[in-house]
């Protein structure tokens, strides 16, 4: 568990700075360059990433289980990922009616993807892991939301297309499919649906 949380600091940690720290953020990239920056951000990410999953895989050895969800809970997590990932695709592709609309959708694919997975899953390390994301996810949101107000971030203009639109929801569906079918149980053991 202590690799989990370690892992959560630390990738969760770097993705909060914007939330925390922004003025701090920007004097550091004004000072060493946006490059410089992004290499840190980047390899104390893929840190803490690693840390994350080799932590959770620890963690789900000797599970601690807090309560069984029932059987249609996996299935309501199946619909809510679907969601997640054609919200996240929308994040991608310029010009999509998701992204216009909702302005974040990769935030709120990050919501719906904890969210998701609270409710399908019970141990302790889920708590901890699904929680941690959908927490730093909601105040991601709000600090997001303030910085527009404030006239320090603008909001995606990109005109909108439907051909665009289609292809952020087809391939979100298909990187779903492929995730909930076959990856999912390849890369975390695990088979969604049964199969």
């Amino acid at each position: 568990m202590l690799l989990l949380l370690l892992g959560l600091i630390l990738f969760l940690g770097v993705h909060s700075v914007r939330i925390v720290a922004d003025g701090w953020r920007a004097r550091v990239v004004a000072a060493r360059g946006p490059g410089a920056w992004k290499g840190a951000y980047s390899l104390a990410s893929i840190a803490g990433f690693a840390l994350i999953c080799i932590g959770f895989g620890q963690a789900r050895l000797a599970p601690v289980v807090l309560w069984s969800p029932p059987r249609w809970t996996h299935d309501l997590a199946g619909l809510l990922t679907l969601a997640a990932f054609v919200l996240v695709t929308a994040a991608y592709v310029p010009g999509n009616a998701v992204k216009a609309r909702l302005k974040d959708p990769m935030i709120l694919g990050v919501k719906t993807w904890a969210l998701a997975h609270l409710v399908a899953n019970g141990t302790l390390a889920d708590v901890i892991l699904f929680g941690s994301f959908l927490a730093w996810a909601v105040l991601d949101f709000r600090a997001v939301r303030r910085r527009r107000a404030a006239g320090l971030e603008a909001a995606p203009s990109t005109p909108v297309s439907g051909a665009r639109t289609a292809v952020a929801i087809g391939v979100g569906v298909v990187a779903w499919a492929a995730f909930a079918f076959w990856l999912h149980r390849a890369l975390i053991g695990v088979a969604p649906f049964g199969v």
